[in-house]
C-alpha cells in the first residue's frame, strides 16, 4: 500500500533557521561561493534537516511522533537550494512493506528533489494506530 505523498518546500531562510537551531554554520549551507569552490552545484540543505523533514512525514503517516519506533536513512545526493524566494521542494513517499504480528508497520520511504532520489535505504518502523 502506498501512502500519500508529502511535499516540503525548503528556502534559504529555512537553512538559516536550521543553522541557528543546530549550530551547523558550515558556509556550504549559505554561501554559493564556498559551495561551488568545494565542487557543489550551489548551496545545499543540511543533510540532517532533510532527514528531519522525512521524519516529519513518517510521524504524520504514523499519526503521532511517539509512534515512530525506528527510522534511518543514507544520504545519496544533496538538496540544492537556489537563492530565490521559491527555494526547492522535497517530495516524500512511502510504501507499507509489512505489518507484523506485534503491531508494527514497516515502511520503505523515498525522498526526491527535482526528480532525483536524495536518500537511500530510508526505512521506518511505526506502531500501528490500533496499538497506540
Amino acid at each position: 500500500m502506498e501512502l500519500p505523498t508529502q511535499t516540503f518546500r525548503i528556502t534559504r531562510a529555512d537553512l538559516v533557521r536550521y543553522a541557528g537551531a543546530s549550530g551547523d554554520f558550515n558556509p556550504i549551507h549559505w554561501s554559493d561561493r564556498t559551495a561551488t569552490k568545494v565542487g557543489l552545484p550551489g548551496v545545499i540543505a543540511h543533510g540532517m534537516f532533510t532527514m528531519a523533514l522525512v521524519g516529519r512525514a513518517v510521524a504524520t503517516w504514523a499519526g503521532a511522533p511517539d509512534a515512530v519506533v525506528d527510522f534511518g536513512v543514507r544520504f545519496t545526493r544533496p538538496v540544492v537550494v537556489p537563492d530565490d524566494d521559491q527555494g526547492t521542494e522535497v517530495e516524500v513517499n512511502a510504501v507499507v512493506k509489512e505489518v507484523t504480528e506485534e503491531g508494527l508497520t514497516r515502511l520503505d520511504v523515498t525522498a526526491t528533489c527535482l526528480g532525483a532520489k536524495v536518500l537511500s535505504q530510508a526505512r521506518a518502523t511505526v506502531r500501528t494506530p490500533a496499538d497506540r
